[in-house]
């Protein structure tokens, strides 16, 4: 349910599988890996690129898919979340949930006893991170190239990326304020593996300093859903830390920018560069569909 419960094997091999997916389906000859498996999607969240994606997934891989909002559930009414992976558990093969507490994930694997997939969760977006590097490769190839991640250091999706950079050995620069940085806990955790790897993630509070030389330059929403109480304090601290062409100017030549979307153009990001020729974002979105097609492959 988080990429750091994988070993670096596990998440190459993911990553290696998602490449295959992608040639299955360019050249028309996906596999019927999920052939009458049945699979729950969960979402408490709304969802464009994740609801599409899994749900194409379990489909195009002969699967089918059964798709819930929250209110579609008695969860809504107060049904525990237990309850609702027992009854789960006993007619499906599997589970993916997108939820505002990463808790909820924990309930139902430990209550369906079936596979159970994060679709994004406050802690962290592991598919997102997949479909990044999945990116990162196919315009650098293996490279040891460098990242940066400009915005909000309690991010989510920063989380994934951090996870996925110290499994993999990678370099990853992140500018947020003092006051945004991630859960200690978890950047130990975190710090450990990339001591193992010779991952190196830097903080900086200057953006300039955390992009200069590298080949990525990432950011991501300053609000999350469910933050919406201290947007106002949020955006007051990352008011320095937007993505602009003069900042894209300190990255390489060939940089690319990334963005997990759905984007706020003039806040975190300008509109000349997310719609601009460095854009990887919709490449980013398209690789969605293949990293969830060969996760679900894998453990369904």
């Amino acid at each position: 349910m988080c990429l750091l419960d994988f070993e670096t094997h596990e998440i190459e091999r993911m990553l290696d599988v998602s490449f295959i997916m992608k040639n299955y389906v360019y050249h028309n000859n996906v596999p019927s890996s999920l052939s009458g498996k049945r699979v729950a999607l969960l979402f408490e969240k709304p969802s464009t690129r994740t609801r599409v994606s899994t749900e194409l997934a379990v489909s195009m891989l002969g699967g089918i898919p059964i798709v819930l909002n929250k209110q579609d559930l008695q969860w809504s009414r107060g049904e525990p979340i237990e309850d609702t992976g027992r009854v789960l558990g006993r007619v499906v093969n599997g589970i993916g949930a997108r939820v505002l507490n990463h808790l909820t994930l924990v309930k139902l694997k430990e209550s369906s006893g079936v596979p159970v997939f994060n679709l994004l969760s406050d802690l962290s977006h592991p598919l997102q991170a997949l479909a990044d590097l999945m990116t990162i490769r196919e315009r650098f190839g293996n490279n040891l190239i460098k990242i940066a991640f400009v915005g909000d250091g309690t991010d989510n999706v920063l989380l994934s990326l951090m996870a996925i950079v110290a499994k993999l050995g990678l370099e990853l620069h992140i500018a947020t304020p003092k006051e945004l940085k991630p859960r200690e806990d978890l950047f130990k955790i975190i710090s450990e593996i990339a001591d193992d790897t010779g991952s190196v993630i830097e903080f900086h509070e200057d953006p300039y300093d955390a992009v200069r030389g590298v080949h990525v330059v990432y950011t991501d929403v300053w609000v999350s859903m469910g933050q919406e109480n201290i947007a106002e304090q949020k955006k007051k601290l990352l008011q320095n830390y937007r993505v602009t062409s003069d900042l894209m100017k300190y990255a390489v030549k060939d940089a690319i920018f990334m963005h997990c979307l759905p984007a706020n153009r003039g806040e975190e990001v300008e509109l000349e560069v997310i719609d601009g020729p460095k854009s990887a974002v919709w490449d980013q979105a398209e690789n969605r569909l293949y990293t969830a097609m060969a996760v679900f492959s894998l453990f369904i």
